[in-house]
């Protein structure tokens, strides 16, 4: 049987090398010269991917080297929107097409139609528009949707907007007054693997350095790094409905910012200018060259904004704005400490008051790991904790979702102010503790989650890794 396996295993590998040889051959020469520039490499569950060049080139680059994993992108993404809406694929792309699109700036419009390029010739067959819908699909889906929903008679419950632990740390704060950033991400596990690490070298702009999901041009994720020195991560604002059609994309207004902005005022300016209150954020932004912090907390009406050299910020999904809390978002509680948002918030502040003058990476990589429960007074993993697991906690009705949801935290990185000037950062794939998810093992003790069978996928322990701009195989 094992043998079978074996053989089995080498003739897909063989096949799809052949494929992938064939269709080399009918590159041009000038297709070729791009792809020549890129790099593409695997290690410990991430892929990093370097793209270089004029806005079409890079974006070849990315399809034609991500095909397969944009590909599967679409599918999980298409399954996921099809699920909770009853609505055809086709249709939310036609959307985008309307909402999204004609708002999405140029120079990221002609880098989605390289992307297009590459992954037809990859032999994967997509559209501007859908992968515009691709990018924006948080926007459509949790912002636009629930707008529109009710008058289609659609009785779908609205998605929950609240995800990522994350923190920035600067001054007295810090073991050398520098600035400390740790972000990880939350959502189901059902979501695309966003497990890219991808290096852009634009023809103009600043180098970037982040984390993303196949087929993205933006992180969605939220943690990068440039070469201007400016690095940031994010934490959604909870609860948050607003939503203006007639507005910029927030893909296009945070891959823009990163890619031109050369201080944290300059960047907040082009992410409030045309905003749209899609996929509306709190940003935790630092200046390595100045070891300067800021969040900005981009609401539609309203706009929080802090900055300051000594202390820090912290993310845990609730707006600290009064003005966004009570007139943008539906969380109006904000210390009901049953509700994780809050339950988060607290182990924060707790962290950051026993460890003043402690913060570097090793202390990041342990808060983004935390298992203490705040409303429990335990040091257990579940729903409420900073490196979050709804698929261990059977309260977590209690909470947001159904008992034992799939959805916690799938990655963690951290980053400060020496690794950031070096274009260079530590993360892990996987949940930031280490926790292992068998995807088979979880669907066979809580069956009422078939719906995500061949959607949800495993994540083994894997080790916290250094990843930096330029690096090769």
């Amino acid at each position: 049987m094992k043998k079978k396996v074996i053989i089995l295993l080498l003739s897909v590998f063989i096949c799809s090398t052949l494929v992938r040889s064939q269709t080399n051959d009918q590159l041009t020469i000038e297709q070729k010269t791009w792809l020549s520039k890129a790099n593409r490499h695997e290690k410990n569950g991430w892929i990093y991917l370097h793209i270089e060049g004029a806005p079409e080139e890079r974006g070849f680059q990315h399809g034609y080297l991500l095909s397969g994993e944009i590909k599967e992108s679409i599918r999980i993404l298409s399954e996921v929107w099809k699920y909770q809406t009853a609505m055809k694929w086709s249709w939310f792309i036609a959307r985008a097409h309307d909402i999204l699109t004609p708002k999405t700036d140029p120079e990221n419009l002609a880098e989605i139609d390289g992307m297009v390029e590459g992954m037809k010739a990859a032999g994967v067959s997509t559209t501007r528009d859908e992968m515009v819908s691709l990018n924006g699909y948080m926007e459509l889906l949790w912002y636009w949707w629930p707008l529109v929903k009710d008058s289609i008679g659609v009785n779908a419950p609205d998605r929950v907007k609240e995800s990522c632990s994350s923190f920035i740390a600067t001054g007295s704060m810090t073991v050398d007054g520098g600035i400390v950033l740790g972000h990880n991400t939350m959502n189901g596990y059902y979501y695309p693997i966003c497990n890219i690490i991808l290096d852009i070298l634009p023809e103009k702009g600043h180098r970037i350095l982040m984390q993303t999901i196949p087929g993205f041009i933006h992180s969605d994720t939220d943690f990068f790094i440039t070469d201007a020195g400016i690095v940031g991560s994010e934490t959604t604002i909870g609860g948050f409905f607003p939503f203006d059609t007639k507005g910029v994309p927030e893909f296009s207004r945070m891959r823009s910012a990163t890619q031109y902005a050369s201080s944290i005022d300059e960047w907040c300016e082009i992410m409030k200018k045309g905003n749209n209150g899609g996929y509306a954020n709190a940003w935790l932004i630092g200046d390595v060259n100045t070891n300067e912090i800021a969040r900005l907390e981009l609401g539609l009406k309203y706009v929080g904004f802090e900055k300051k050299k000594d202390g820090y910020f912290i993310g845990s999904n609730v707006a600290e704005d009064l003005r966004i809390l009570r007139f943008e978002t539906k969380m109006t509680d904000n210390t009901n400490i049953k509700n994780d948002c809050i339950s988060r918030r607290v182990r924060w502040k707790q962290l950051m008051n026993e460890n003043v003058g402690k913060i570097d990476i090793n202390n990041a990589e342990l808060f983004e790991s935390d298992h203490y429960d705040t409303y429990l007074n335990q040091n257990k993993p579940d729903g409420r904790t900073l490196c979050l697991h709804g698929e261990l906690d059977p309260q977590y009705s209690d909470i947001e979702y159904d008992p034992y949801y799939p959805d916690g935290t799938i990655d963690g990185k951290v980053v400060d102010s020496k690794m950031a000037k070096q274009m260079s950062f530590v993360a892990r794939w996987g949940a930031a503790c280490g926790t292992p998810f068998d995807a088979k093992k979880f669907l066979e003790q809580h069956p009422q989650y078939d719906w995500m069978n061949g959607l949800l996928k495993d994540r083994p322990t894997q080790p916290w890794t250094v990843f930096k701009a330029g690096e090769k195989e």
